[in-house]
């Protein structure tokens, strides 16, 4: 099962998750995300857990920990739905159906 754990410290490494969730069975994989600029963690990442039962058992117990000070959101992954595009909308806010923004001072000819 793959599990989105999310609101995890800064600071928290793969290390340390994959101990978390091996207290309740073996882990396949573990991935916190980084900022691709920075390298910084995001707060959030995915356990991989092989036996369901297992992956629940530890959903159900480390959903609300708290870990470094901060209440840590863990719950089973759902897949993206499918037609969603990685990266979202391009247009940052712009509004197509209009023109550019091209320069509009015209000829203001003022007088000191």
């Amino acid at each position: 099962m793959n599990i989105f754990v999310g609101s995890l410290p800064f600071s928290i490494e793969e290390a340390d998750l994959r101990e978390s969730f091996e207290a309740y069975g073996p882990v396949d994989s573990v991935k916190i995300i980084t900022d691709r600029f920075t390298g910084r963690s995001k707060g959030f990442g995915f356990v991989e857990m092989p036996n369901d039962e297992e992956a629940q058992k530890a959903i159900d117990e480390l959903n609300g920990a708290t870990v470094e000070g901060r209440t840590i959101v863990v719950n089973k992954s759902e897949p993206k739905p499918q037609g969603e595009r990685k990266g979202g909308n391009r247009n940052f806010g712009r509004d197509n159906n209009r023109g550019g923004g091209g320069y509009r001072g015209g000829n203001n000819h003022s007088s000191y």
